[in-house]
């Protein structure tokens, strides 16, 4: 393996790990929001606020009338995004 070969795959590692734990925050606020977590605990609060950051582009997307919903479609479809966008970005680089 080339050094640029090297240089690809590891921009493309980081690119994924990156991907994947911003839809794992993302998947965490939607499971603790469907288990009724108390947001008044710190760890609850901050990945309530991570989310909320992280699907700021699609948080309200969508307008069904059961919040749950909401909460699901919103936040799931911004997870949907970032590993599909995260991982095909990683294997481009891993070509080059």
């Amino acid at each position: 393996m080339s050094t640029r070969q090297a240089r690809g795959s590891t921009a493309a590692r980081v690119i994924v790990i990156v991907a994947d734990v911003m839809a794992i925050i993302l998947g965490l606020w939607i499971l603790m929001y469907l288990l009724d977590a108390n947001r008044a605990n710190d760890l609850v609060q901050f990945i309530h606020d991570a989310a909320r950051w992280l699907a700021g582009w699609s948080h309200d997307l969508f307008t069904f009338d059961e919040a749950w919903a909401r909460v699901v479609c919103g936040y799931g479809l911004a997870a949907l995004v970032y590993v599909f966008i995260g991982h095909a970005l990683a294997g481009r680089l891993r070509r080059y």
